[in-house]
């Protein structure tokens, strides 16, 4: 069976099915790493506030994608009966993310400290930008703060311009989200040999860091030039983005010697015609040619000529056509729910196969006293039910 097929038929409960979550409401990473958690299985509960906190970029409802597959909860953690709550989920819980300031949870009385003494086994993560310590410790900031402070945004532009900011995908998703959710499957799994939780901090410099990695490692090698002259940041010629005759873009990244010489023959050139690959000296010219070449005709000629073979090939593609292609229709790589179209889970399973994503949901209504029942029980849920009309 391939895995799209196993995929639509939808059929398993993901690979995290059984693991409990408590989540802490808040913006970016954290709920990224809990949406991620929560799209291979885990039970994720959200815990938010009875006002919202008007942080982050407002949207309705339905397009906060990040909070998809949770059950929700509006709870004050300002009260004791909110702290009390929570920390009856505790109990119940594998693990917990906050993603607050320093310092935030332990004020609250939901540090690492209480909840563990409620659940030796606990994994407590803890998400921030600069860290749980250190000077910059308590500081603001936001993705872009924390890839220019570790060296990385430096890397990323044209060589006559300044940085230009990758969205906030290398900071809060790449560096911050995906190495919470990382660190909190590395301390379940030792948890459950253990027996014993821990605290994972997670902080988006030493992600972002650790995902720079092998560009730190050319850097001190020598190998790595000034911003926009080096071969995976633009400056070399068959590493780029084109426009094309419509005014819509193509991009090309043969970077082995096989791959060049293939898109130069597709071309109608030789690679000694086009420009030597390896001569940096030579780069501007070859790149001005490719540039002639390819305005030459529109995107979808191009496509037409060169997608799916070996010239490392790719249209520059809207957001809105990219679930119209027909490989990612073909994986089912975008999905729709509740009319928004929007990233499938991801990696895929043969087995363990994730369903498809529950739209996000307010905290309030039945799905309150539903999640309740389902972590404490219709006792328990009896219990707290007059906390949660009171938020």
């Amino acid at each position: 069976m391939s895995s799209s097929s196993a995929f639509t038929e939808n059929r398993g409960r993901g690979p995290l099915h059984g693991v409990r979550l408590i989540e802490l409401a808040g913006i970016g990473p954290a709920p990224f790493a809990a949406m991620l958690l929560a799209d291979l299985g885990a039970t994720v509960i959200r815990i938010d506030r009875p006002v919202p906190a008007q942080l982050g970029i407002e949207r309705p409802l339905k397009f906060n994608l990040l909070l998809r597959n949770r059950q929700n909860l509006a709870i004050d953690l300002k009260s004791e009966a909110g702290r009390a709550l929570v920390l009856e989920l505790v109990e119940r819980a594998d693990g917990l993310i906050e993603g607050f300031r320093p310092g935030v949870t332990e004020r609250l009385g939901l540090g690492p400290d209480p909840c563990l003494a409620r659940n030796p086994r606990l994994v407590y993560g803890r998400m921030t930008g600069w860290g749980q310590d250190g000077p910059l410790a308590q500081a603001a900031g936001h993705d872009l703060n924390y890839i220019a402070m570790t060296g990385v945004l430096s890397w990323i532009g044209r060589p006559d311009q300044g940085p230009v900011p990758p969205l906030n995908l290398l900071g809060d998703f790449g560096g911050g989200g995906l190495y919470l959710a990382l660190g909190m499957l590395a301390a379940i799994l030792e948890s459950r040999a253990s027996g014993r939780g821990q605290v994972v901090d997670a902080a988006i410099v030493d992600g972002t860091a650790s995902l720079a990695t092998s560009t730190f490692g050319m850097h001190a090698a020598g190998l790595v030039g000034p911003r926009g002259t080096n071969i995976l940041d633009g400056g070399a010629p068959f590493y780029d983005v084109y426009r094309c005759k419509d005014g819509k873009y193509i991009c090309v990244a043969p970077i082995e010697p096989r791959f060049y010489a293939e898109l130069c023959r597709l071309l109608g050139h030789s690679a000694d015609a086009i420009g030597p690959q390896q001569d940096r000296q030579a780069w501007g010219a070859t790149k001005e040619r490719l540039r002639q070449i390819f305005e030459s005709r529109t995107r979808d000629e191009w496509c037409a000529l060169l997608e799916g073979t070996d010239a490392c090939f790719s249209p520059v593609l809207e957001p809105g056509e990219a679930a119209a292609h027909a490989h990612l229709k073909a994986r089912q790589t975008f999905v729709e729910v509740d009319g928004v179209v929007q990233p499938a889970p991801a990696p895929r399973f043969s087995r363990s196969v994730p369903r498809t994503p529950r739209p996000p949901e307010a905290p309030s209504g039945h799905g309150s006293l539903d999640a309740l029942r389902d972590w404490l029980g219709e006792e328990g849920a009896g219990k707290w039910s007059g906390q949660l009309a009171q938020a």
